[in-house]
């Protein structure tokens, strides 16, 4: 498996930089993550990371070397990360969950899975084209898709209200799309708001794809800063470009051949602001867990 990866954070106009980022990846998968700590509530950073690592936790726990239901896993992943977030809250006694949205990319066997909560986004684009963009949680992309107008002013006023994310008091509504299948040169972008919010979708899919992506990424987190203005968002961006097992690859790519069946890669700090990456035993109960919910879901439906 090769692919190319480049990835860049900036703060804004903010006191602190919430956004988090990184890959992890085994011989035959890979994983790509961003989370945008929310502001309003504390500790946005602690929220992203944890975020973070607990679904890179999960992924080395079950891509041996590859996921075996990985629709299934992207979902998991993200409850028991929301899951850690509200224990972390009762633990250290705070007034409010730490929150934070969360975009995930699993790619396996030329295919591609992702999930996402919130307003952070995933771009997909072939050959130039915008194939596939992620739906926001927001109170703006709902009213879109019901086919409604937002009464005028209403759409700036109302674009960063999110009806769902991880650490809400409520289960968090989950996206997942997949499965995909890849063609050597499709590019895949994850994204804070801070980039999709002042540069438009057209201008993301065509920097994108006229550059490579060690030039693409940069110049757009640059465009979003200088679009933002002096109160801009932080800006966080992490592009993928999928090149398979073509004999020829990128100068800066990633070739996994080299790893063993049981070996792992990671970006991701296995220990940040909120402390260690989970256990075996954390993991297996959060998933006991999950299964529980489900089934006593089941129960009061039938």
């Amino acid at each position: 498996m090769k692919f190319g990866v480049y990835q860049v954070s900036r703060r804004g106009g903010r006191e602190k930089n919430e956004d988090r980022m990184g890959y992890c990846y085994t011989r035959d998968a890979g994983l790509f993550v961003l989370a945008d700590g929310m502001g309003g509530h504390p500790e946005g950073e602690v929220a992203a990371q944890m975020a973070l690592v607990t679904v890179a936790s999960m992924f080395q726990r079950e891509a041996q070397p590859v996921l075996k239901n990985p629709t299934q896993f992207l979902d998991d992943a993200v409850q028991i990360a929301h899951q850690q977030l509200l224990r972390y809250s009762q633990e250290k006694g705070l007034p409010d969950t730490p929150r934070t949205t969360i975009v995930v990319c699993a790619m396996q066997r030329g295919v591609a899975y992702w999930a996402h909560c919130g307003d952070s986004r995933l771009y997909m684009l072939r050959n130039g084209e915008l194939m596939a963009r992620t739906r926001d949680h927001s109170y703006s992309e709902l009213q879109e898709a019901l086919g409604r107008h937002a009464a005028q002013g209403a759409e700036r006023f109302n674009r960063n209200v999110l009806f769902t994310c991880l650490g809400s008091p409520g289960k968090p509504m989950v996206d997942i799309c997949g499965p995909i299948p890849l063609e050597a040169g499709d590019r895949i972008l994850l994204c804070s708001d801070g980039l999709w919010s002042t540069v438009a979708d057209t201008s993301i899919a065509q920097c994108l794809s006229a550059r490579v992506i060690s030039d693409a990424v940069p110049e757009l987190v640059e465009q979003a800063l200088r679009n933002g203005g002096a109160r801009c968002d932080n800006v966080t961006a992490l592009a993928v470009e999928w090149e398979g097992d073509e004999e020829q690859e990128a100068l800066d790519s990633i070739s996994t051949e080299g790893l063993d069946e049981d070996s792992f890669a990671s970006t991701i700090q296995a220990r940040g602001e909120a402390g260690a990456e989970l256990s075996e035993a954390e993991i297996e109960n959060s998933v006991r867990e999950i299964q529980e919910a489900i089934r006593r879901a089941g129960k009061k439906q039938a």
